[in-house]
């Protein structure tokens, strides 16, 4: 008795002294690795003090910026700490986060998309930022205050801001954005401080009127129109636009009269007095013959400026490429002459084209471009793609020797070769504890000489690509004047063969699988062009690089590597003729973001017709698959002919047509019309999100893999 007596007291003991670290080092698991995961991707600096990307407890041992409640991460505050790199790719699933101020660092690049959900304070001024605003900003209903400025943020504001009725601050200031404010301004009814200065809207600012503004700030903008009576007792700078100097129309019907009286009042925080020219009472001297002439004046002038006010909103707007899509979403509709400047320049269709039955518009549109010059070409040709490094070891990435390669290859035997590309073969490497994996062995001609002496500094470069779509770089050999990269080894292989290599054992993919490939290769691409600063332009995206495990989860390769090939057009030579190469690229051999949406396009059509990107052997009209299937994209009985046989009619025809207007925008001719990988990525969740995948139809048509009897379980992805 006495025995357990003791042996209690010595646990009771133990839990007091211990009990402050057990308690509060329980991290909310989704928390601790969405903060592990952006340590990482903010190249593990060393401002974060106790933060660290292979463990360790973000509550427990008070990381620095980091406020918990309980187990959950409420708070993260990490201003002004000179930081570079990217915010991580796990920001979403920070559920509890409240206040997220990142501002005054370094981070460049584009925003993500992916960030916590349920902010009331966001604050990624002063950044660097470019690109434009991610609409899952617009989706935080909690937000209370949005602080965007001081970057580099271009375009249009696209009109998705009716659900943020609780914001009361918003800063933009201090940024490139353009085009006339959105109309969903209106259901900003909190806001009371609003700073828009020093960027290049256009239009009035009426849609401001009915807000409870306290300070407005507009100055060095393109607007234009009268200021609206609302404002003008509320402190209010003006300077900079080109407001109308003439009397101002009268308000419509209904609408509320101002206080004061006196529209020519000098605003509160304006520097000069408006261009109104009479005062009080003076114009009530005047004799003008019965205020007849004076009339026709106003009239004409009124006239006058209502037709240059519509014609410079004309001209500030420039053509967007949108693509429509079904049921009610949170984007504006496309105006009537928009939908005529798309059409003009997707692929020409026929002309008993048929359009896909839709009630909205998906706004896909990338910023405003001058149309004389590529978007990629000013940002993004000229910018190396990862900083040269002196020789710095790599990063979670082992040192292989050739003997170890040798043997785990059977001395590179044509029985253990699995693949070959344009930079090297692939083969299947099987080591003494059982571990599988892959060995790419680089080609000599890939790498320049100059290259090969930078190759550690290319593989610490890759060893940080991380993403559960992107295959991993495991190690590296470099001995001998050889380079060899081992990856993890996915058993099912590469989407290509699934598709053109079918057997008698093997199950063609159904809808749900195709779609599901398509997301998570979408997000791999989204990961490399949105969220690795800089930009990693793939440059070789193809459905061979596409490898699939038991699963069916798709991992993209040779993410990072093509980009160091110095001589793309010889090496890469192959893709000219591939059909996955974008128009420029022939053309100027130049490989860009938007190239590799555009191979994502082809991937695309791949996955829904079943037919390879060139194909000689088909009649000389359908051997180029984007000319064969651009014109036919939206004709929906056109389309229910293109669909892979192999699926035998088991899909949903409103999913196909949908996924065949993200393929429509993304093989653009045009680059700097193909959206950005965020966006695409948001299309194709909503996809499936509305898809009416029946439990009829999943029951009948589960996948199975190539290699393996595991069922393709869409549970979780369906959601």
């Amino acid at each position: 008795m006495w025995e357990m007596k003791e042996g209690a007291v010595v646990i009771v003991i133990g839990i007091l002294v211990l009990g402050p670290s057990f308690i509060n080092g329980d991290t909310d698991p989704n928390d601790a690795s969405a903060l592990r995961v952006m340590y990482s991707s903010l190249n593990s600096p060393w401002q974060l003090t106790k933060w660290s990307s292979n463990g360790g407890d973000p509550c427990g041992e008070s990381w620095k910026g980091i406020t918990c409640s309980g187990s959950r991460v409420t708070e993260i505050k990490l201003s002004g700490l000179g930081l570079t790199g990217s915010l991580g790719y796990q920001l979403t699933s920070m559920t509890a986060l409240t206040n997220f101020d990142i501002s005054n660092n370094n981070l460049g690049n584009q925003i993500t998309y992916q960030l916590p959900p349920n902010l009331q304070q966001l604050n990624l001024a002063g950044n660097g930022f470019s690109g434009g605003i991610p609409y899952s900003i617009c989706q935080m209903t909690s937000l209370k205050s949005l602080n965007l400025g001081h970057n580099q943020l271009q375009g249009q504001l696209n009109d998705v801001y009716g659900q943020l009725p609780s914001l009361t601050t918003m800063d933009l200031s201090f940024n490139s954005l353009t085009g006339d404010l959105p109309e969903s301004f209106h259901s900003l009814s909190s806001m009371s401080n609003m700073y828009l200065q020093n960027n290049q809207f256009t239009g009035t600012i009426d849609v401001l009127s009915s807000l409870p503004l306290e300070n407005l700030n507009v100055a060095n903008n393109d607007f234009s129109g009268w200021i609206p009576v609302q404002l003008k007792n509320i402190n209010l700078q003006k300077d900079g636009n080109s407001w109308n100097s003439g009397p101002a129309p009268p308000p419509p019907p209904g609408s509320p009269s101002a206080s004061g009286g006196n529209r020519n009042q000098k605003s509160g925080g304006s520097n000069k007095p408006s261009n109104g020219g009479d005062s009080g009472g003076g114009s009530k001297k005047s004799g003008i013959g019965g205020g007849g002439v004076a009339g026709i004046v106003i009239s004409i002038l009124v006239v006058g400026a209502v037709v240059a006010f519509f014609i410079v909103k004309r001209r500030s707007r420039r053509p967007s490429a949108d693509v429509e899509k079904l049921d009610s979403q949170p984007f504006a509709p496309l105006a009537s002459h928009e939908v005529q400047e798309m059409k003009s320049v997707q692929t020409s269709s026929t002309a008993n084209t048929k359009m896909f039955e839709t009630s909205a518009s998906i706004n896909l549109r990338p910023p405003p471009i001058d149309r004389h010059k590529s978007f990629d070409e000013d940002d993004f040709s000229r910018k190396p793609i990862i900083t040269k490094k002196a020789h710095t070891a790599p990063l979670n990435a082992i040192s292989y020797s050739i003997a170890d390669l040798q043997m785990a290859t059977e001395s590179f035997s044509s029985e253990t070769l699995i693949g070959e590309g344009s930079i090297g073969r692939v083969y299947r490497a099987q080591f003494d504890d059982g571990k599988v994996l892959a060995v790419k062995k680089v080609n000599s001609s890939a790498f320049p000489k100059h290259l090969s002496e930078d190759f550690m500094d290319i593989v610490s470069d890759i060893s940080r690509l991380r993403h559960p779509n992107i295959t991993e770089l495991v190690g590296y050999c470099s001995e001998h004047g050889q380079h060899l990269l081992v990856y993890v080894f996915h058993k099912n292989g590469a989407l290509h063969d699934f598709l053109h290599l079918s057997d008698e054992y093997s199950k063609p993919l159904t809808w749900n699988s195709r779609v599901k490939i398509a997301l998570g290769t979408a997000r791999a691409l989204e990961y490399l062009h949105e969220v690795c600063s800089p930009s990693v332009v793939h440059k070789n995206f193809k459905s061979a690089n596409i490898l699939l495990d038991t699963e069916l989860n798709p991992h993209l390769s040779d993410s990072g590597l093509a980009s160091f090939v110095s001589d793309a057009e010889q090496a890469l030579n192959h893709n000219a003729g591939s059909g996955y190469s974008a128009p420029e690229v022939a053309l100027s051999g130049q490989y860009t973001i938007k190239s590799d949406v555009y191979s994502f396009g082809v991937v695309m059509l791949e996955l829904l017709t079943g037919r390879k990107p060139f194909d000689s052997s088909r009649p000389r009209t359908e051997q180029s698959l984007v000319r064969w299937a651009t014109p036919q994209l939206h004709d929906i009985d056109a389309l229910s002919k293109m669909v892979d046989p192999a699926l035998k009619g088991l899909y949903p025809v409103k999913s196909i047509s949908r996924f065949a207007d993200v393929i429509a925008l993304c093989v653009q001719p045009e680059p700097e019309f193909r959206p950005p990988m965020s966006e695409v990525v948001q299309a194709l969740v909503r996809l499936v999100q509305r898809a009416n995948m029946s439990k009829r139809t999943v029951g009948t048509e589960q996948g199975a893999s190539r290699q393996t009897d595991n069922p393709d379980t869409q549970d979780d992805y369906m959601a």
